[in-house]
């Protein structure tokens, strides 16, 4: 079976069972020999309907006389996928759109229910101006409240708590931004190694192969693909370590911790190893870094991302951070990379925006506090230690470093002479980075340098 819209209903239907998004598309996909338009279109169909699924159900709701919440799951989501090229893929035919979804609907045991799946995509392409009308020329059929939260959680697709913490650090303009930039299929970026090579070399190699990259600012080691790549493991250079995936915002990190040759590290939450690795580069592989975390599968992952780059100083330890006790006072430097709800990086991970709640927010906070007063025993009096998120939560954020600095009077933030930081970097006068993606078009995230004072005991 080979029809890229049937995939994506399977993978949906699997997705809606409480399946991970990028799992499911992996699962389904692996299975298949499709070839790469119809992957891309598998996997568009698949990240947008479950991105855009606010949207897709608010539109069922206006339009049908069932809410969404009371069609059969499967015809739901066969909607979905109708609205979804309707309404986001100027490359498909309207005709096209619904009569693959009509289809889509007559082989998945909804035969009797063509006719209503016909004349809903079609009512909402009337509503549009017509099926021959671009969808640049679409008069919006959506119709949307007056309540900015939920106006910009309806058009944009989030829930509303979500919108609401931003639009209460960033305004309603930026906050619009954001919600845009979150939508957009993710770009993929590389770190090279220059243990192995040079910058120059990796995008000769690359450039010769008809891959399109370009460098990032500030960031010595940092090179961004354009367009489509193909598959990652085969591109020039991979299998002999001279460069690993890794968003620019996370090798930002790297650079805030400063690590020297000769030191000892310790990565308290460090699988699956992107930016332990990238500490064993700084480092030019000399000195000890302990690779801490807590799922061994990860900490696999972790080893054979070393191996492939031919890094020597990384040592494995299998344990939560909360309760390793090895390590008091050892560490010239720490890192705390805390596990986080990610709402930093949404674009990348389609159905998170669905998975967190307020909630899972708030037990994100106590383990990262726990975490953070634990690790900070790690580390020798006069070390460094950094915490960074790929969050944009201040419960997660500035909140937990400021609880930390009010219990911890040998604990100082220190602004970081020497890195440099991409331009319109939220750098706050309290000394703490925010990289907000739609100014820097890179991962949101947080980050701040924390020093122990040498007179704690």
């Amino acid at each position: 079976m080979t029809n890229p819209r049937q995939l994506a209903f399977i993978t949906l239907r699997n997705v809606h069972k409480g399946a991970y998004a990028d799992v499911a598309l992996d699962r389904v996909l692996q299975k298949v020999s499709l070839p790469d338009s119809d992957r891309r279109l598998v996997t568009e169909l698949v990240y947008g309907s479950v991105r855009r699924q606010r949207t897709l159900d608010t539109l069922i709701d206006q339009l049908a006389k069932k809410k969404s919440d009371q069609q059969p799951q499967d015809l739901r989501t066969i909607l979905h996928l109708g609205f979804y090229q309707l309404r986001y893929q100027e490359r498909i035919p309207a005709s096209a759109a619904v009569n693959t979804t009509v289809q889509l609907a007559k082989e998945n045991g909804f035969s009797g229910l063509t006719g209503f799946v016909n004349g809903l995509l079609r009512q909402y392409l009337r509503k549009a101006g017509g099926e021959n009308t671009p969808l640049s020329l679409h008069t919006d059929p959506l119709e949307l409240p007056e309540n900015p939260v939920e106006r910009l959680g309806i058009l944009h697709s989030f829930p509303d708590w979500i919108v609401q913490v931003w639009l209460e650090q960033l305004g309603l303009i930026e906050t619009e931004q954001l919600c845009e930039w979150m939508n957009q299929s993710p770009t993929i970026d590389l770190r090279i190694n220059p243990l192995r090579t040079s910058i120059e070399e990796v995008e000769a190699a690359l450039q010769s192969a008809g891959v399109l990259i370009r460098r990032i600012p500030h960031l010595p080691q940092a090179l961004r693909f354009i367009g489509n790549t193909g598959s990652i493991q085969k591109l020039p250079g991979f299998k002999e370590g001279w460069w690993t995936v890794q968003d620019a915002s996370a090798q930002l990190v790297g650079h805030l911790l400063d690590p020297q040759p000769g030191e000892v590290v310790i990565d308290a939450c460090a699988a699956p190893g992107g930016k332990t690795t990238h500490i064993a580069e700084l480092m030019a592989d000399r000195g000890k870094i302990w690779a801490c975390d807590r799922t061994p599968s990860r900490l696999r992952k972790l080893q054979e991302n070393s191996q492939r780059l031919n890094l020597q100083s990384v040592q494995i330890c299998t344990g939560d951070s909360r309760h390793i006790n090895q390590f008091q006072n050892t560490a010239d430097r720490v890192l705390l990379d805390a596990p986080c709800s990610g709402l930093g990086t949404m674009h990348r991970h389609a159905d998170a925006r669905w998975r967190q709640t307020p909630a899972s927010v708030r037990e994100l906070s106590v383990l990262q506090r726990e975490l953070l007063t634990h690790t900070s025993t790690f580390v020798k009096p006069g070390g460094v230690l950094v915490y960074a998120t790929c969050t944009l939560h201040p419960a997660e954020n500035e909140e937990v470093i400021s609880a930390f600095l009010a219990e911890s009077p040998d604990w100082q933030i220190e602004f970081p002479s020497g890195v440099e930081l991409p331009d319109s970097t939220d750098s706050t006068p309290q000394g703490w980075f925010k990289l907000w993606p739609h100014r820097q078009d890179i991962d949101g995230f947080f980050m701040v340098r924390l020093r122990k004072t040498n007179n704690s005991e």
